[in-house]
């Protein structure tokens, strides 16, 4: 049984109990309905003004001067929530991307972390080399698609 149902149940028999109490003429399955109506009526307005409470933290972004950094040998199963989080010990993380294969729907090992210019500089140092999930870590400055064309036509 789920954890929200079993609240709901429990918030419904007390709140039949007191209602049954309060109007002892109401039946008391229509005491027990009503206290199931109020009981997910609360239910449901706590989890949204969790909801929306998480949401204002997350689409609060960092301003100021930004670096991508390019992070290469993560493990396959991590998730960007984790990669966020060891990354966001050293600075505000504005976004993680970790690239897929196009194909399989994979992670390929390797992604790209948006964070403050600072926190960036923290992190390289940091966690290049870093062991995490038994896996090396390889933390450098992302290069720009633009850098890599310019360099590819010089070498030509």
């Amino acid at each position: 049984m789920q954890k929200p149902f079993l609240i709901v149940l429990i918030i419904a028999i007390l709140g039949a109990v007191a209602i049954h109490f309060v109007a002892p003429s109401l039946n008391a399955a229509v005491a027990f309905f009503t206290g199931t109506i109020i009981a997910s009526v609360v239910f449901s307005l706590k989890g949204q003004s969790a909801e929306s409470s998480d949401n204002a933290a997350s689409v609060e972004q960092y301003t100021g001067p930004t670096m991508t950094l390019y992070v290469g040998n993560l493990p396959y199963r991590v998730h960007e929530g984790e990669v966020k989080e060891l990354f966001g010990k050293y600075g505000p993380v504005n976004s993680v991307r970790l690239v897929r294969d196009r194909k399989t729907g994979r992670r390929k090992g390797f992604g790209f972390i948006e964070m403050s210019e600072a926190g960036a500089q923290k992190a390289m140092s940091k966690l290049n080399e870093f062991d995490f999930q038994e896996r090396t870590l390889k933390v450098r400055e992302a290069k720009s698609q633009d850098s890599d064309k310019s360099e590819r036509q010089a070498n030509a």
